[in-house]
């Protein structure tokens, strides 16, 4: 993997921002949703699509929690090289947000400060009656759904299908790419939207996509490099 181009573009730039999807965390063993052996190409009573959604957690919160504690939580992942090399980036004072469609809080763990988590995050819950505030031990106790001690269900803090991005938390992701002097586009297929389209408020001319897979914005970057996000930053930190 040839990553002098990215460390050159790194060492020029003061103001990068890093756009990150599911593939970041596969090297820390969260698995990629779209991927070949994915959850989304895993067999279950209802499609996953089902299960994530607004509708099917009001009507089924029971066989939502059944799937959503077996699936979706990962309380033991760690920090990969990716998220690591970001974090360092950031504390070089050369990174200025990571916005990412992860839930994991990985980039939290590894010491970023300026994290923009567009779909919520698996650490964050709270009541739907009182809007009591809850962290991840609430639903990982030994019952079927999670109740709060008014009696309201607890709910995950992230965006289920059939809901909308965070305004708030948008915006600020779309300043950043704005006033980005270089953006890297890492671990993402660039296939879920309103989130994939963020990257067309980049302006600039570094714009460098890593992934393993093409993607449909492959044409239009400055630098494409085909492999793990992680060996890429990984490799550019290291030579540092």
């Amino acid at each position: 993997m040839d990553t002098r181009l990215l460390g050159e573009y790194i060492a020029q730039c003061r103001h990068i921002v890093f756009f990150g999807g599911a593939g970041v965390s596969t090297e820390s063993g969260i698995p990629d949703f779209r991927s070949v052996d994915g959850l989304y190409n895993q067999q279950y009573k209802y499609p996953p699509e089902t299960i994530l959604s607004h509708s099917f957690f009001i009507r089924y919160p029971d066989e939502f929690y059944q799937y959503y504690r077996d699936k979706m939580l990962a309380p033991d992942a760690a920090p990969n090289r990716a998220h690591k090399a970001l974090a360092l980036l950031e504390r070089q004072g050369k990174l200025d947000a990571v916005i990412t469609q992860n839930i994991d809080g990985l980039h939290q763990l590894a010491g970023s400060k300026h994290v923009l988590e567009l779909h919520g995050s698996v650490h964050r819950y709270f009541c739907m009656s009182c809007g009591g505030e809850y962290g991840m031990e609430a639903v990982l106790a030994d019952v079927p759904v999670p109740l709060c001690q008014c009696g309201g269900i607890i709910r995950p803090d992230v965006v289920l299908y059939e809901e909308s991005l965070d305004g708030k938390c948008m915006g600020a992701a779309i300043s950043a790419i704005q006033a980005a002097d270089m953006l890297i586009i890492g671990g993402t297929s660039l296939a879920v939207y309103p989130a994939a389209g963020l990257v067309r408020y980049y302006k600039g001319d570094r714009l460098v996509l890593i992934n393993k897979t093409p993607t449909p914005m492959d044409d239009s970057c400055n630098l494409v490099i085909q492999g793990s996000v992680g060996e890429a930053l990984g490799a550019v930190v290291d030579s540092q």
